[in-house]
């Protein structure tokens, strides 16, 4: 998996990389099972997108 630059991603974004809709994406970042979000304004979240392209690799085997 190529990576490219770094950047913070919102979640439409974050569903559709990691194939998950926001509550089970919620749910797997309270268990401690899916990068968690940062806090990028008020009532604003994103998403290390290193952090999600890494996990997305790790569930597909591949090793960087």
């Amino acid at each position: 998996m190529s990576r490219s630059a770094r950047r913070i991603m919102r979640l439409a974004e974050t569903e559709q990389m990691s194939g998950f809709r926001r509550s089970h994406i919620y749910a797997l970042m309270k268990e401690g099972a899916f990068p968690q979000a940062k806090r990028i304004g008020r009532r604003a979240v994103g998403w290390d997108s290193f952090e999600i392209e890494q996990w997305v690799a790790e569930r597909l085997g591949v090793v960087e």
